[in-house]
């Protein structure tokens, strides 16, 4: 008898068990899709912040074509701006020396923004070392490549959305290197256009060896400073 009333007791506890277990991944479920919602909503509402912010930014440069800028960084240490700049950089990127991916930061994605933004307005971010990883050239030898720490990667990516909003306003039309909305593909096309409009006597083929790692940074600063008046941004 004592095997019977051992049955019953495991048949009445298990559906209380299973209700139980189907409740809390429900509960689960139900809070995965209202932090998404809340995501999705300062996505939205924030994508509209950095869109209007960047849009006075170019029109601020475009009205003095040799004027400083200044107040800027505060767009830079901005939330929508760090934001934006995260969902720009590719899920599946290395990781840097600190070994944080972008699966991972976007875990607690607000809370981690929040505290990047606070420590970039007190002065107290400092960006990591950048390891350093080779991959093979196709003409031989290797090229070396600095892989930068995802946090870094969102700052400097805020810091190029804000910095391109000004220089756009001041690159002539034939420029297609390193800019947003042009590849090498139009380049290509616009000087097949050119060579078959105009009488073209020769097209120069070039390239610089060695272009960025020999920039100097002092020039660089100096140049950024005819169109960057915020000290912070600088710095």
């Amino acid at each position: 008898m004592s095997w019977i009333f051992w049955a019953l007791t495991i048949s009445r506890k298990s559906p209380n068990k299973t209700t139980s277990v189907a409740a809390e991944e429900m509960e689960k479920r139900d809070l995965a899709k209202g932090n998404l919602r809340r995501q999705n909503a300062f996505r939205t509402q924030g994508r509209a912040d950095v869109q209007s912010a960047l849009k006075r930014i170019r029109l601020a440069a475009r009205r003095d074509k040799k004027g400083q800028l200044t107040a800027l960084y505060h767009h830079i240490s901005n939330p929508a701006f760090l934001r934006e700049a995260f969902y720009a950089i590719r899920r599946k990127a290395a990781s840097g020396i600190d070994g944080v991916t972008w699966d991972a930061y976007h875990e607690d994605l607000e809370v981690n923004l929040q505290g990047l933004s606070e420590r970039l307005k007190r002065g107290a971010y400092r960006a990591t070392a950048v390891k350093r990883v080779y991959i093979p050239k196709a003409s031989g030898g290797q090229r070396p490549l600095g892989v930068t720490a995802l946090e870094d990667k969102i700052v400097q990516r805020s810091t190029v959305a804000v910095l391109s909003a000004i220089y756009e306003t001041d690159f002539l039309g034939f420029s297609y290197g390193f800019r947003p909305g042009r590849s090498q593909h139009q380049c290509s096309g616009a000087l097949c256009l050119g060579i078959f409009k105009r009488k073209v006597g020769w097209v120069l083929d070039a390239d610089i060896r060695g272009f960025f790692d020999a920039i100097d940074h002092k020039w660089m600063i100096r140049f950024l400073e005819h169109r960057i008046g915020d000290k912070r941004v600088i710095r």
